[in-house]
């Protein structure tokens, strides 16, 4: 209304507020009014340590960071809204997804999942880096970081992950699944006679379907935006050990949302 106002008067034309308000038909205290409420705050002492950590942890959403700091995951979501912290989700594809060969489990050790993804080293060039989870805690048992991709990495990943759940190399008590893609890897003679060794049975999901194998293809993602993606590794020793300190860093103390913000490690002594 006061642009109207405005433009008549730069027409020559003076009108009242009043004739115009009778005008169209609008409540003349409705061009005065001005709102009283003030921005939102926000107090320094809950801020301060979640900005912290999401500069450390850009990836981290609201509901990770308010598991790492024990506060209640509305206030933080609350915190990111009004500060703009958001993290950006990426656009969901209108590819048809193939919803057979669900990877969730009822129990630990009832699936394994693995798969490989490449790194970059530094002066050593690309390096592979093979991962073994447990399908129901979503720990993450073993992994090899070599700089060729054969079966001997995705191997050695098995063999460490054996090792970590059951503190020796043999055949297991209670076979269970191993799922994998159809790579030339998974699918070799080396590592096919190397999981009916240990008495695991192998189980592939339908070619071109990745998301049947959603679960470790979740944790590659996650482990590149929140470790490899966050460093320029110089060397394969330098990214074994920052890998390291993440994977035990994920396994113990980092919530996870399909666990009921607990850690792998917290739902597999839970499960036990």
């Amino acid at each position: 209304m006061v642009t109207i106002q405005q433009g008549l008067k730069a027409d020559g034309i003076a009108v009242s507020m009043v004739k115009l308000c009778r005008w169209f038909g609008v409540a003349r205290r409705s061009q005065y009014y001005r709102p009283r409420k003030s921005p939102p705050k926000v107090k320094a002492e809950l801020a301060e340590p979640i900005k912290a950590m999401i500069e450390a942890n850009p990836s981290f959403g609201y509901r990770t960071v308010a598991g790492l700091l024990g506060m209640n995951k509305n206030t933080v979501q609350r915190i990111f809204q009004i500060k703009g912290w958001q993290v950006v989700k990426r656009a969901i594809g209108s590819r048809p997804r193939v919803e057979a060969k669900s990877s969730a489990t009822q129990r630990p050790d009832e699936r394994w999942a693995t798969d490989l993804c490449r790194v970059w080293g530094g002066r050593d060039g690309w390096l592979v880096l093979a991962l073994v989870i447990d399908c129901y805690t979503r720990q993450l048992l073993g992994w090899h970081l070599a700089r060729t991709g054969k079966a001997t990495t995705a191997g050695a990943a098995l063999e460490q992950a054996l090792i970590a759940r059951y503190g020796t190399l043999g055949r297991v008590r209670t076979p269970f699944l191993l799922r994998s893609d159809n790579g030339l890897v998974f699918t070799s003679r080396h590592y096919t006679r190397l999981v009916r060794s240990y008495g695991l049975e192998q189980e592939f999901i339908t070619p071109h379907c990745p998301q049947q194998n959603g679960l470790v293809e979740r944790v590659i993602r996650t482990i590149k935006e929140q470790c490899v993606h966050r460093h320029r590794f110089e060397s394969q020793q330098h990214a074994m050990r920052v890998i390291g300190d993440w994977i035990a860093f994920y396994n113990s103390r980092r919530p996870h949302q399909a666990l009921g913000m607990k850690t792998p490690d917290e739902a597999f002594k839970l499960a036990a």
